[in-house]
Order: structure tokens, then sequence, then C-alpha cells
């Protein structure tokens, strides 16, 4: 499995020619040529958080997640898309670009800039609708995974209790598995921060994709197995 940003994965990649093989040589190779299941497509949608603002690319949560699924051998291309100070809205807006290739998983990180700036729940659950809404309409099987996320403190207790309630509430609407709160036991945490007290450092990210790998790995698992695809 490898690990891509998001303009690789949908820049178009020319494979070198293979070498031709010919007569009694050509039929053993297909007679014994492995049939490859394709790669499936983790898509990470997100801000700043998921994009790993203050990381080298390796470093941030998605590129971790990626790694670790390597180690137990599993096949999945992750897609980091996440882009530093992305509202709900923003992430609306550019969706359909996103989806133009097919995924199997979309882990959806999102409102953590509508809290930062104070924009309302109740339309931060009409923009989280709507993304719901296109994935299943654009790539209908994928499944969805909806990261929890905790407004400021700053902003009220009315405000914040809203905030919180609205990610197990879109969740449950929509059927979708929901990561409770993406950065619990590193938001807060002075030594697994960045400077900012917001990002997390390389230590944090590591324990964010913990976060992320409890629930993520229950919905591959439940994914149906494809056919591989039969060596020509």
């Amino acid at each position: 499995m490898r690990w891509v940003l998001l303009a690789a994965t949908l820049a178009a990649c020319e494979r070198a020619p293979k070498p031709a093989v010919r007569g009694a040589a050509a039929g053993a190779a297909r007679a014994v040529a492995p049939a490859v299941a394709p790669r499936r497509v983790i898509l990470f949608i997100g801000t700043s958080l998921t994009a790993g603002l203050g990381l080298d690319p390796d470093q941030a949560y998605p590129a971790v997640v990626a790694r670790r699924l390597d180690s137990l051998s599993e096949n999945y291309e992750v897609v980091n898309a996440g882009v530093s100070g992305e509202t709900s809205a923003d992430a609306r807006h550019r969706l359909g670009w996103l989806l133009r290739r097919p995924v199997a998983v979309v882990v959806l990180e999102t409102g953590a800039n509508d809290g930062l700036r104070g924009l309302g729940p109740a339309d931060l659950r009409v923009n989280i609708q709507a993304i719901i809404d296109t994935i299943r309409a654009v790539q209908p099987r994928a499944r969805i995974i909806l990261a929890g996320m905790e407004a400021p403190p700053n902003m009220g207790p009315r405000f914040t209790a809203e905030f919180r309630e609205t990610f197990p509430l879109m969740a449950k609407k929509n059927g979708v598995a929901l990561i409770p709160f993406i950065l619990v036991g590193v938001g807060g945490v002075d030594t697994l921060n960045q400077g900012d007290g917001i990002h997390p450092n390389v230590r944090g990210a590591e324990i964010v994709a913990t976060n992320v790998l409890q629930v993520l790995q229950p919905v591959l698992a439940s994914l149906p197995k494809e056919a591989a695809p039969v060596a020509p």
C-alpha cells in the first residue's frame, strides 16, 4: 500500500511498457501470473488537523494510518485531502472534485474551523448532511466515517454543547460510523501539541491515528470482498 498526497493521486500516471514475452514462455507466464487485487482507496477529507499543519506530510495522522495498515499487509491506498483553514461549507463545495475516482471509505473530519469562527452548529449540520448525501449519490458503495470535534470553551456552554452533539446526531441520523472525538487524549495536552496548542505534534499525530484506526479497522473488515481480477 502506498500513501499519496491528493495531487499525486489525481494526476494521470503512465506505466512503462513491460517487455514482450513470446511463445511458450508467454503461456507459462500467463499460467503463473498472480492476480493482484486493486488497492481500495481511503479518502481523508479534513482541515489542517488532517493536512498535518506544521508536520512533514509523512507525519500527518493519515500517513501514520497508512503505515500501520501497510504493516498488516492491508491492500489500501490512503489519500490525504486535508486543507488548512477549511470550513464545513468549503468541504461541501469541493467534494465533487474529490470523488472523481472510486473510494471505499471516506473519513470526514470537518467543523474545527466552524467552531473557531463561531459558525452556528445548525449550519454545520446542514453542511455535514449535504456532504454525506453527495458521497452517497456519487459513490453509493463508499462507507463513511464521521470524526467528532469539540468547539472552544470560550464560545459558551450552549454553543459548545450544541456543537458537540452535532456529530453523534448526524452519525446516528445517517447510519455512519463515528469517531466520538478525534483528538481524544491529545487535545489540551501541551506535550502532544505544537506551540499553538491546537495542532498535534508528531507524538500527538500517532495517538490521533490510533483513535481513527479504532473505528476504521472494523469498517474495513466489514467491506464486501471483491473478486480478484483474472490474469490475462
